[in-house]
């Protein structure tokens, strides 16, 4: 039953993940436009022309947000039935196309609600229904929307990464995951060990290698999994980076386009959440090297 309930909250949780995923990065250019627009609007001395420029930011700026409109096809706009709603049965009624427009439904669909459903099971399934389990189920969550945000859009928004920084460090205040010492400095720790590390290619190169949502993001993972937990994520992280960089480098991929790292910290934070004690051994053994 635990499984079973488990994988169901998993699959519901996966669907709401979509609409985060899709929607939330057009939110933001939104607002970006919104600004772009407001601050355009500051120079211009007629006002014809300003209200010409606010009537197109409203037209470009209608009702969207994580509730409205509701479920549509992104091609056609045609109106999603709830029966084509349904975690992974909707996609499979479907065969992967629109009913409308016949347009293919991208893959990560199915993909984010088949691991959503995945890591609600395997964190009830290890630390059983408690608060640290609840807790974790809440973190996997994060983690996917922030991996598959920046693998489409190259964004790993403030308005998640922050807000998770100061959740993590209230739950373990209670001592949800580990102790509020261990998150407190693995908060701190995180964010300055990569602007350090930016800060110091930058000074070398005199380019950025890196983007501000990674130091927040790595920060947030301290905030939830304690300061002992940062140098295995890190470890993991770049290992598996370096594998994918250099599987990549066999095909035709510009090399000089920059790698979205956010996937490989969500990465290595399942790693550490499932295997921590393990990778840890590895680390300190290899240090001791």
């Amino acid at each position: 039953m635990t499984i079973l309930l488990s994988l169901l909250l998993g699959l519901i949780i996966g669907s709401f993940l979509n609409v985060v995923i899709h929607r939330l990065p057009i939110m933001i250019r939104n607002e970006w436009k919104k600004e772009s627009y407001n601050i355009a609007s500051e120079f211009l001395d007629d006002s014809r022309e300003k209200d010409s420029l606010r009537n197109k930011m409203i037209s470009d700026h209608g009702i969207y947000n994580l509730a409205l409109p509701s479920s549509h096809c992104p091609f056609c706009h045609t109106k999603i039935s709830f029966r084509h709603n349904i975690p992974i049965v909707g996609f499979l009624l479907l065969g992967g196309k629109c009913k409308d427009c016949h347009e293919k439904i991208t893959v990560r669909y199915p993909m984010v609600e088949i691991l959503s459903a995945l890591a609600t099971c395997l964190c009830f399934y290890k630390f059983s229904w408690t608060l640290s389990a609840v807790s974790l189920v809440l973190l996997s969550c994060v983690l996917i929307c922030l991996a598959f945000i920046d693998y489409e859009s190259g964004l790993l928004p403030d308005s998640i990464t922050i807000p998770f920084i100061w959740i993590g460090l209230m739950l373990n205040y209670f001592e949800a995951i580990t102790t509020f010492k261990q998150a407190f400095w693995g908060a701190f720790f995180g964010y300055l060990i990569f602007w350090t590390v930016y800060q110091g290619f930058k000074l070398l190169t005199r380019k950025e290698g890196m983007g501000y949502g990674d130091f927040k993001m790595l920060a947030m993972l301290g905030a939830w999994l304690g300061i002992v937990s940062v140098p295995a994520i890190i470890m993991v992280s770049s290992i598996s980076c370096l594998i994918v960089v250099c599987l990549l480098s066999t095909t035709d991929r510009d090399i000089s386009e920059p790698v979205r790292f956010g996937p490989f910290l969500a990465f290595a934070s399942f790693a550490v959440i499932f295997w921590g004690k393990e990778i840890n051994n590895i680390y300190f053994n290899s240090l001791s090297l």
